[in-house]
């Protein structure tokens, strides 16, 4: 099992800039792809964004290319998402998640096998 637990939400402006952070534990950290996805209210979850075990290859969805950066520091355990011009429709509960293959992470994230976190509340006043 993983453990993940996210922190770094919260209430801003639009035009904002936030950063998530998901701390894991339990297993090996450098043996999992990490990602970010959320869910707004009244809508399906969505992907945000991955990276890769290395950290060499990163992925995002096209409503946060260019304004949001994953990133992972392997020797803390954690994962991180920078998100920079905050739009009001970026407000959602954001997860953090976890799985040994990057593409089922990305392609069938309800695979048994990708661990998920509690989720952090990002909230975007414009």
């Amino acid at each position: 099992q993983v453990q993940l637990v996210e922190s770094g939400g919260g209430l801003v402006q639009a035009g904002d800039s936030l950063r998530l952070s998901c701390a894991a534990s339990g297993r090996t950290f450098s043996d999992y792809a990490m990602g970010w996805f959320r869910q707004a209210p009244g809508k399906e979850r969505e992907f945000v964004a991955a990276i890769s075990q290395s950290g060499g290859r990163s992925y995002y969805a096209d409503s946060v290319k260019g304004r949001f950066t994953i990133s992972r520091g392997n020797a803390k355990n954690t994962v991180y998402l920078q998100m920079t011009s905050l739009k009001a429709e970026d407000t959602a509960v954001y997860y953090c998640a976890a799985s040994t293959s990057m593409a089922t992470m990305i392609a069938a994230p309800e695979t048994a096998g990708v661990y998920w976190g509690q989720g952090t509340q990002v909230t975007i006043s414009s």
